[in-house]
């Protein structure tokens, strides 16, 4: 049976859609294969804080709210997850870092796909490396 591969875009308690899929499929593709990642299948679901934060009371048992949650499916190199986005907390964050809405959103996006390759943000040395490589990603083209 062949394998099948994708990234897919939803939305969930919001009107959201994502301008340019294709371009934005593309550069994750770009990253998963850059780190030595095959693609599996990956769901993208944008959403609102209410309906993130009640995933995260749910799920994970933290009564806080947050811009991403991502559900690890991967199975050795082959990245699969089902990566939620609040898009309320990503508008909140640009407004605080003063910076385009799309690009924190990309960001977001990214942040989820290197935490699913291994990367960590738990400790300040890790930050440092997971914000490094987000800027360099975020540095490319999305074409």
């Amino acid at each position: 049976m062949p394998e099948t591969s994708s990234i897919t875009y939803h939305s969930e308690s919001i009107d959201f859609n994502l301008p340019n899929e294709l371009n934005t499929s593309s550069w994750i593709l770009n990253a998963i294969t850059s780190e030595g990642k095959t693609l599996g299948e990956v769901a993208y679901i944008f959403c609102s804080d209410d309906y993130l934060h009640k995933i995260n009371l749910e799920q994970l048992n933290h009564d806080t709210y947050t811009d991403i949650i991502t559900f690890n499916y991967c199975e050795g190199d082959l990245i699969s997850s089902d990566i939620f986005i609040s898009i309320d907390r990503v508008k909140e964050n640009a407004l605080t870092y003063k910076v385009d809405f799309f690009n924190e959103l990309h960001r977001v996006i990214i942040h989820g796909i290197l935490h699913l390759i291994g990367y960590d943000d738990k400790s300040e040395s890790d930050q440092v490396v997971m914000r490094e490589k987000e800027d360099f990603y975020l540095s490319l083209p999305f074409n």
